[in-house]
């Protein structure tokens, strides 16, 4: 006998949904029962007048306690994803589709795994939209430097921030945050002061050169978001770095 299975399709991301827009649920159930639980869920999340039903009544097999786990997985951060699919046969449990960057592909798999029993396995097909992905590849795994303990841009960060400016004017319409990070040393205080105090510098040189203001907005995370270990000075320089992140 085959596992349930339920398949939902979103083609846009449905925070910003125009009303024409539609979610596809299809796939099928054991019973009505079921199938009426998950579309209530469905219409409760995103209106009624945007599901559509294609849910069809089958002999297949209902894994223990499968309705509310998939109740759980039908949570509002479904809604940043756009081009999506999520997929729940039997225990597996697949999300494809784009987000806005890298933070929001882990975060929704993670929340995902958080909700379900050890016995689902979640399969993150999730990918960095493109608008993201010019950002990151104009930076590279390059480090935007400053002065020590300074907010002063060196010679070599303002090279790459003229660069910036070229991707960014290829994802005009799109609001992009910067944001600073530090490595630990010294008080978290004042790490989280002189990582905010370099986002505004990169700003403010981004805006010199062309970009305009209300496109740029920025944030200062100190150490507290590291991306290495800060045990070596190898890692203490890959946490002191500036992120550009197209904003939700």
């Amino acid at each position: 006998m085959r596992s349930c299975l339920l398949l939902l399709m979103f083609a846009c991301c449905l925070c910003h949904a125009q009303p024409g827009e539609k979610v596809v649920a299809s796939g099928v159930v054991p019973d009505e029962a079921s199938k009426a639980m998950l579309l209530a869920r469905l219409r409760e999340l995103y209106g009624a007048g945007r599901v559509v039903d294609q849910i069809s009544i089958g002999n297949v097999v209902l894994p223990a306690s499968w309705s509310a786990s998939v109740q759980n997985l039908i949570q509002p951060n479904l809604k940043v994803i756009s081009k999506g699919q999520l997929s729940v046969e039997g225990n597996s449990v697949g999300i494809r589709g784009e987000v806005a960057n890298e933070a929001q592909r882990q975060q929704i798999a993670s929340d995902m795994a958080a909700v379900l029993n050890p016995s689902y396995v979640v399969r993150n097909g999730l990918r960095v939209g493109g608008s993201q992905q010019l950002l990151d590849a104009a930076l590279g795994k390059r480090i935007i430097e400053f002065e020590t303990a300074q907010a002063v841009l060196r010679p070599s960060g303002q090279k790459i921030l003229d660069e910036m400016v070229l991707a960014l004017g290829k994802v005009k319409g799109r609001k992009v945050e910067v944001i600073g990070h530090t490595d630990n040393t010294g008080a978290r205080e004042g790490n989280l002061g002189l990582s905010l105090a370099r986002a505004e510098a990169v700003r403010t040189y981004l805006i010199q050169r062309g970009v305009m203001p209300d496109m740029i907005s920025v944030a200062g995370f100190g150490p507290d978001r590291p991306v290495a270990e800060n045990a070596s000075d190898e890692g203490r320089a890959r946490n002191r770095r500036i992120e550009f992140r197209i904003a939700d």
